[in-house]
């Protein structure tokens, strides 16, 4: 989701799997502390805040989605919670981009039940033949 709004129409469509949308509620709602803290370098309530929140979390660039996004989501996902591909779906919708949920109540970060599996995949692909 991250190129979502910076890629100056290079893409003509966008996949996200499992993406963040918002780094500041992602950070107080993710389990995996350590990649929070590694890649944001620290948390956004710190006196002089991380440049990595403004510079990198696709809520602050939504005014410039344009592109078609399918996000795909899993609902027992605890490293990227399933609000962060709600957010993204309903800014998508307001912003009138041609968008599609996907959401595997059952599945975690990676699919990994056969039966969802081939459902990911004809989604993707499916996806793939309306937007190119």
């Amino acid at each position: 989701m991250m190129l979502a709004g910076i890629h100056k129409n290079r893409f003509k469509t966008m996949i996200t799997h499992c993406g963040s949308f918002n780094l500041d509620s992602w950070y107080g709602s993710t389990e995996e502390m350590w990649f929070a803290n590694f890649d944001l370098k620290g948390p956004y309530w710190q006196k002089k805040q991380p440049a990595s929140y403004k510079k990198f979390s696709p809520h602050r660039f939504v005014q410039n989605w344009n592109t078609p996004i399918l996000i795909i989501q899993g609902g027992k996902d605890y490293r990227i919670p399933d609000t962060q591909a709600f957010e993204a779906f309903t800014a998508a919708r307001l912003q009138n981009v041609k968008s599609r949920l996907v959401y595997f109540p059952d599945e975690g970060h990676h699919i990994l039940k056969m039966q969802n599996g081939l459902l990911w995949q004809g989604e993707f692909y499916r996806w793939l033949e309306e937007t190119l």
